[in-house]
């Protein structure tokens, strides 16, 4: 009796389920933003504000009454979602790999100029210029990202989730062997690189100032006093990497392989040339 008690319990869960998704789908009035959620996510969701929220830049509200309406405490979640679904993912695929290794691989895909790039080709900035009335800056594109896992994790959970992310996000939008060989320590590689050559380098901050209420750094880097790379982030560790990729395209000396990726910085390069000029 219990048995069949608890099966009637779950099926009628199930169904009430359906029914809301079907709702959503066809009668809600945000049913356009339940068709292209699944799209983008593979069913339809029946939380529709909570997915409608990780679209929500802090940027857009200014008063305390709208303080907790962004999308930053998904993106608390999902950041951490995504980081150990992403550690599980290489745990199985390498598992003759040391930590080191994992742990590089890792923060390959989770970093934020990754992230960025990840959502940009998800089309996320669509989803973001909806909610948001003021102008959309790379970094936001990054932290929807992180939000959306987040709200399909409290939608249907972590297996589930890991199977989006798997499947949808990084076997869809990541080459994982391409990444296995690509050395995107560009500091270290421009600090060698000067070392073998007797050049002398220099990393200066020449800017601090707020962005989205948080934060940026302006860094600068000087082969033999001659500055040669400029790059703005919320860190200054972030910035200098950027800073070092810029310096190096410019001296001619990146490698086919990180030549192909950083040709994907083209407009932040753009970016980085508009706020130089002074």
């Amino acid at each position: 009796m219990f048995y069949y008690i608890c099966i009637t319990s779950i099926k009628h869960i199930h169904l009430v389920r359906f029914i809301r998704r079907l709702y959503n789908y066809y009668l809600h009035p945000d049913k356009e933003l339940a068709r292209r959620l699944k799209t983008l996510v593979g069913f339809t969701p029946i939380h529709l504000s909570l997915f409608k929220l990780a679209f929500f830049h802090k940027s857009t509200f200014s008063t305390r009454d709208y303080a907790i309406a962004n999308n930053e405490r998904l993106e608390f979640l999902g950041d951490a979602v995504l980081s150990t679904i992403v550690g599980e993912y290489l745990f199985k695929k390498y598992p003759n790999s040391d930590e080191g290794f994992l742990t590089k691989m890792r923060s390959k895909i989770v970093k934020r100029h990754s992230l960025d790039e990840i959502a940009d080709k998800m089309g996320l900035d669509l989803f973001l210029a909806n909610y948001n009335q003021t102008r959309l800056s790379k970094s936001m594109l990054g932290n929807a990202l992180e939000a959306l896992v987040g709200a399909v994790y409290i939608e249907v959970g972590y297996e589930k989730t890991k199977h989006y992310v798997i499947k949808r996000i990084l076997r869809r939008y990541l080459d994982i062997h391409e990444l296995e060989s690509f050395d995107d320590n560009y500091k270290s590689q421009l600090l060698e690189w000067c070392q073998k050559n007797g050049r002398s380098i220099e990393y200066k901050v020449v800017a601090k100032y707020k962005s989205e209420k948080r934060d940026k750094f302006k860094v600068a880097v000087y082969v033999d006093n001659k500055k040669l790379g400029t790059a703005d982030d919320f860190n200054k560790k972030s910035a200098e990497q950027l800073a070092s990729e810029r310096a190096m395209a410019v001296m001619g000396i990146l490698n086919s392989n990180n030549g192909t990726y950083s040709a994907n910085h083209s407009r932040d390069m753009e970016e980085a040339d508009d706020s130089d000029r002074e």
